[in-house]
Order: structure tokens, then sequence, then C-alpha cells
């Protein structure tokens, strides 16, 4: 079945996935970013931002960013790296992965340029699959090396959730662990919280974080599952007001409907050896969160006891 790609207003192509309860996803080919995933009742749970651009070659706050090969502005490139910025192509090989032929699932490729090479001079392919299934948002990640010589890169999907009130969520699964504070110069401490809230800015790497974190809205009474592989870190991240403020494409409200939680690999970069792949995967899905006086059973959640 041929994928379903529609261009909107602003021109940007995008592919419509669908599937047989009625969930939806779009991915653009702009930064291979998914920019919608909707449940089957036709709520989005992706946060965009109320001020996002359009304007390329802007990265577009918001969806599921890809941050490839630099983390932040830990590095001499870019915030975030380059791979956002950039128009991907539908991957008609994503061999060894077997083609998707179907409308609920998309294979995009990224191929250094010669300009990409001006400024980052390793010779890589980035590929994404984007696949929806009930419940279920998954994308596999990867890197092969075309170059000569090894190279190492840092990565993430940046996951921009939508909640329903941001002090009003909590995310279990990161306690004890140690990480990075952003607004600390980066300094090390270690989780002391039983769980993470929120009610200032908040901006942490988490290190050698387990494969399962949930994000817990109690508003809505639903909870994210974020499952993830080859991505040892975890980074989460709020504005808050003052800083909402200052970002030019977020408005001055969005905070409170938003929280990213990012799976990612930032302490150690990635090294590979000429024609060597590196893959990840990421699983996003959605539960009713169950109460027991008040609070969610965290061993409920992350390890799936009943």
């Amino acid at each position: 079945m041929p994928l379903n790609i529609v261009h909107d207003a602003d021109g940007l192509p995008r592919i419509l996935l669908t599937e047989s309860t009625g969930s939806s996803a779009e991915v653009l080919l702009y930064g291979g970013q998914v920019v919608s995933w909707k449940n089957e009742r036709r709520e989005e749970l992706l946060f965009m931002s109320s001020k996002r651009s359009w304007k390329l070659p802007k990265a577009i706050r918001g969806g599921i960013p890809v941050c490839f090969p630099q983390f932040g502005n830990l590095g001499s490139l870019e915030q975030h790296g380059f791979a956002r910025n950039r128009m991907w192509s539908l991957d008609s090989d994503p061999s060894p992965l077997p083609p998707a032929n179907n409308q609920s699932s998309v294979d995009l490729v990224l191929k250094s340029t010669e300009e990409d090479l001006k400024i980052w001079p390793r010779s890589f392919e980035l590929r994404l699959r984007v696949t929806l299934s009930a419940g279920k948002l998954t994308l596999i990640p990867r890197v092969r090396n075309t170059d000569k010589k090894a190279f190492s890169f840092m990565f993430a999907l940046c996951n921009y959730l939508s909640v329903s009130d941001i002090s009003e969520v909590r995310v279990e699964g990161l306690e004890t662990l140690d990480y990075f504070d952003n607004l600390i110069n980066r300094e090390r401490f270690t989780e002391q919280a039983d769980a993470i809230t929120f009610d200032s800015e908040f901006e942490r790497v988490y290190l050698r974080t387990p494969t399962k974190i949930a994000i817990i809205d109690h508003e809505k009474k639903r909870t994210f599952e974020l499952w993830k592989d080859g991505m040892p870190d975890a980074v989460v991240w709020n504005p808050w007001d003052k800083k909402a403020k200052a970002l030019p494409d977020l408005g001055d409200e969005d905070y409170q409907s938003m929280l990213c939680v990012d799976s990612a690999a930032i302490e150690t970069p990635i090294i590979l050896k000429p024609f060597e792949e590196w893959k990840g995967r990421q699983e996003i899905s959605t539960v009713s969160s169950s109460y027991c006086s008040g609070q969610l059973d965290p061993r409920k959640v992350l390890y799936g006891f009943h």
C-alpha cells in the first residue's frame, strides 16, 4: 500500500500514519520529526508549541525532534546538532529491517551531504523507522558509519509529551539515580525523591536509567510508559514561566501543558568503526492510571505487576 503523503499549508510534506483502532501519527520529512500522535479518541498525545515556527531552516518546537550528532550545546555544532534541521528522504531500503509495506509505518533516511561534511567531517547514514500500533508509538533510529575512520556521536529523541497540568505530573523510575543538573553548571547529584514532581524550571540528564520510565498525569488519569533500548540516559525538561517567556518559539503559558522526557545517549557518546551500525529503540504507550489511596502503585507501572 502506498504511503499517505500530504502537503500542509506551509508546504512541508508529511506522512500520515493510521491503524485499525483509529489512532494516527504525522511525520515530517523535515527533521524526520513526528509532529502528531493521536489516540483512538482523537486526543493529541504530543505537545506542539503554540508559537512554533514552520519557517525553514528553524527547528520546530514540539513533537519528537531527532538530536544528532550532538545534544544541546555539548560540542561545536548548532544546538542539538543538524539532523532536526535537514530534509530527510523516504528510505526504500531499510535493510536489515524488513520493508514496511503498510500505512502504519514509515522508514526515513538522512545521508551526509557535502555541506554537512564541512561542519562535521564524518560520512554517515541516519535512519528512522516510525511505527504506529494500538496505544503505542515506536521509533527505531539507526546510525551507520560510511566513513573510512571511526567516529563518535551523541543521540536523543526529544519527547514533548502533552500533559494536563505540569504541577499534577510525576515521573517514576529515576529515583536514586545520578544526574547532571543543567541549571547548576551540569553539576552531578543523586536523585533523593521517590518520584520527580515539578514546581519550578527543571533540566536534568539522568544517567544509566532503566529501560522503562513512567510519566503519570493525575488529572487526565493517564500514564505514558516510555520504554527504551540503546539510549541509556534520560533528559527531563520543563522551562517553567520565566524561561517560557524568554523562548521566542514557545507560548508564555505553554510550559503548563508540556513535559520533555528524552531517550538519549549523552554521557558516553556512541563510537562506530567504519561500516558498523548502531541501533536504538523507543516505545511510548499510554495506559489508564489506576489509583490506590491517591497514588499509583509504581511497581505495577514499572514492572507490570498485577
